[in-house]
């Protein structure tokens, strides 16, 4: 993949003009990680931000204690770690890469520079925040307003959306995913177990095949 073609491919840049993304393509560096890389780390400068071409990459925090919170995890087409950069501060959370990945790095001060000459550049980038601004208000609503299965179901929906299959593969351990949608493993696994004798999904090892997606849509919809 060339690098204008992996600016092409990220979300972020959608909507941007062909000069646009050829200047992005010539400020941007591909880099390679392999699995369980820590790419940056909480209270570092945000030297630039992140996009993912191949792979997946966790956001988390951790407590005092050393637990660990997973926030989100960014697939393909996806940018990450953009705020910090537009700040001007430093990363507020930990990354780090769930399997071998290849990012798109975009350095602060060459995207700055470029922000300032443009200024339709600078409103399309805000747009596109501000879109993602309200994907996370939603995520706050799910976690805190449904139930525990509903919770599970639009997450495995969107596993399958961002793995573009009906079958998809959990790579993070049941702890850290029920900790991810706010709710313990022993709750997790019931719900998993009661969708197989609903024959809503499928179990095999890690790997979750979906039945019937229009009755696993309804449970993710309920309490909207």
């Amino acid at each position: 993949m060339t690098l204008a073609e992996a600016v092409r491919s990220i979300s972020l840049f959608e909507g941007l003009a062909d000069e646009q993304l050829e200047r992005l393509g010539n400020i941007a560096v591909t880099k390679t990680y392999e699995k369980g890389t820590v790419i940056f780390e909480s209270h570092t400068p945000a030297n630039g931000f992140y996009a993912t071409l191949t792979g997946r990459v966790k956001i988390f925090r951790t407590s005092p204690s050393g637990k660990e919170q997973i926030l989100h995890i960014f697939g393909p087409g996806e940018s990450f770690a953009e705020v910090p950069v537009f700040e001007g501060g430093t990363f507020p959370v930990h990354a780090q890469t769930l399997e071998k990945s290849e990012l798109l790095f975009v350095p602060r001060r060459e995207f700055a520079r470029m922000i300032s000459q443009d200024p339709d550049l600078a409103m399309k980038m805000m747009a596109q925040l501000s879109s993602r601004l309200r994907i996370l208000v939603n995520k706050i609503e799910e976690l805190s307003l449904k139930e525990a299965p509903s919770r599970v179901a639009a997450y495995l929906l969107l596993l399958a959306a961002g793995q573009r299959n009906d079958t998809i593969r959990l790579d993070l351990p049941k702890g850290q995913i029920a900790f991810y949608l706010g709710t313990i493993q022993e709750t997790l696994s019931r719900i998993l177990k009661r969708f197989v004798e609903d024959g809503i999904i499928e179990m095999k090892g890690k790997e979750i095949t979906i039945s019937d997606r229009n009755a696993l849509q309804e449970i993710a919809d309920e309490g909207k």
